[in-house]
């Protein structure tokens, strides 16, 4: 996940990963630049404590993500739902985020979410890849 979760222009690191239901991680996004993009944790970091709701291997992974940040702006759990289907000749995956903290705009999540999905597919469209 980390090669391909984190949007074009930031990395990422795990700190904490048990993917199961009820389990919990702690994921830290960080700008390659901040200068236009500050972080919601800090100048240069996303810092996101997860939590596993619901664990369906092969079909769907629900999760409540809160984003550590002292700006109210990005208070709150998030609720995100990844869902994925058989579809031609690969797979549909499709992100779905409820109560989206104020401070992040709908055209800011859909690019970013975008990107990961393009880092997602150029992933696994790499021969001998196992993503």
């Amino acid at each position: 996940m980390i090669r391909w979760l984190p949007p074009e222009g930031m990395t990422g690191r795990i700190e904490h990963w048990d993917l199961r239901t009820g389990g919990t991680y702690r994921l830290v996004l960080t700008y390659r630049d901040a200068s236009g993009a500050p972080g919601k944790s800090n100048p240069d970091e996303d810092i996101v404590e997860g939590r596993f709701v619901e664990v369906a291997p092969d079909a769907h992974l629900v999760q409540e993500v809160e984003f550590e940040s002292d700006d109210p702006r990005f208070a709150g759990v998030m609720r995100m739902t990844w869902a994925v289907t058989a579809g031609g000749d690969g797979s549909d995956v499709v992100f779905r985020a409820e109560e989206v903290p104020e401070g992040i705009s709908a055209a800011d999540h859909i690019e970013g979410l975008t990107s990961s999905l393009r880092n997602l597919a150029a992933l696994l469209e790499r021969p001998g890849d196992d993503g």
